[in-house]
């Protein structure tokens, strides 16, 4: 069992973060280490753009072993098992065991998927990154109509990427299409989605999957023999299962200090953490990051802790998949290439942000 004195558990966008800033500053005394399931990154935002054509991998990914070298932290390539709350340990699926004194998580959540019966239709997740792509890429040599399940941000932007390369595409959502954001952005979401042939089907919530059949409540609403998952956040089996306090869906319960609130020597942030006021969304997780470097800093020196805020508005930036986006602040919605280049620029930025150490 090898132990260290702070264990960095999955490498999402506030992790990033953390040891960008500790590459340069002085970085917490003690053992330190990053535990990765891969040597790359991804970074989400850019997806849709990776999918319309817009990027290459290279462009979406950051190295972690120069960033992890610059910030003085060991990295660990290898697959969560299991977590024990109690012991602070890790089991990784290769057998091995990582405990450490405190520990922190980001390693995001897994897409809801219905239950299915039968093998008639071929389903593909968009988490996690590497794996959606190279299903992707076998999907791509053999163009079919397909379904993409997830009316979120995430959905609307697959669906703007993609409904120029499959014959037709239909997208379902459970409620309204971008539920919480503002009617602006949800009607000129809703205006794109319709003018590149994509159909979409709100309040359509999907019960299971039959044979090569999508049904809702008991009735058939789409046949096809592919469907893409981008829909709901669900909690990693292992974490909901490691003792931690977690919320209905099985998420970390924390305070304001990122701490679990059942064991104290944990944090959590990003997707896999449950506080009131904070969406599933990369932008809150990028803005915990330097909290958290600050109270991981605190925690190995015996320092007091700092408090996170969220923040009440959050800008919303939604790529077209023609080099366009559409924006949505509090109330105001506008769309256009303007857009397009500012996200283009503001997710460029963050790669290289992160490339700069090592």
């Amino acid at each position: 069992m090898n132990h260290y004195d702070l264990l960095l558990i999955g490498a999402g966008h506030a992790h990033l973060g953390v040891l960008r800033r500790w590459a340069r500053i002085e970085r917490p005394p003690g053992r330190i280490a990053l535990l990765s399931a891969g040597h790359e990154a991804w970074y989400s935002g850019m997806l849709p753009g990776l999918l319309a054509g817009r990027y290459v991998a290279a462009d979406c990914q950051v190295e972690l072993a120069p960033l992890c070298r610059a910030a003085k932290v060991e990295l660990i390539i290898g697959q969560a098992e299991a977590l024990s709350a109690v012991q602070q340990q890790m089991h990784l699926t290769d057998g091995r065991g990582l405990n450490a004194d405190w520990l922190s998580l980001n390693v995001g959540a897994q897409v809801f998927c219905p239950p299915q019966m039968g093998a008639g239709m071929q389903v593909l997740a968009v988490k996690p990154f590497a794996e959606f792509l190279a299903g992707w890429q076998n999907w791509q040599a053999d163009p079919q109509p397909m379904a993409i399940l997830g009316g979120g941000a995430a959905g609307v932007e697959l669906a703007l990427a993609l409904a120029d390369q499959v014959p037709a595409l239909a997208l379902f959502c459970r409620g309204h299409l971008l539920a919480g954001h503002s009617a602006g952005l949800r009607m000129r979401a809703l205006g794109h989605l319709r003018q590149r042939g994509v159909r979409v089907r709100e309040d359509c919530p999907i019960s299971r999957i039959d044979g090569d059949c999508l049904i809702s409540g008991e009735a058939p609403v789409w046949r096809g023999q592919r469907l893409l998952l981008a829909s709901g956040a669900q909690a990693l089996p292992w974490l909901a299962q490691s003792g931690l306090d977690g919320d209905q869906a099985g998420f970390v319960q924390i305070a304001t200090t990122l701490q679990s609130l059942s064991h104290p020597h944990i944090f959590a942030v990003g997707d896999c953490a449950s506080l009131p006021g904070v969406r599933k969304s990369g932008v809150y997780s990028v803005r915990q990051a330097p909290v958290l470097a600050a109270n991981l800093n605190a925690a190995l020196r015996g320092l007091p802790l700092r408090h996170y805020r969220p923040q009440r508005q959050s800008l919303a930036l939604l790529a077209t998949g023609d080099g366009g986006a559409l924006l949505s602040w509090r109330d105001y919605s506008a769309g256009g290439r303007l857009f397009g280049r500012w996200k283009d620029y503001l997710d460029r930025g963050f790669i290289q942000r992160h490339r700069l150490c090592g």
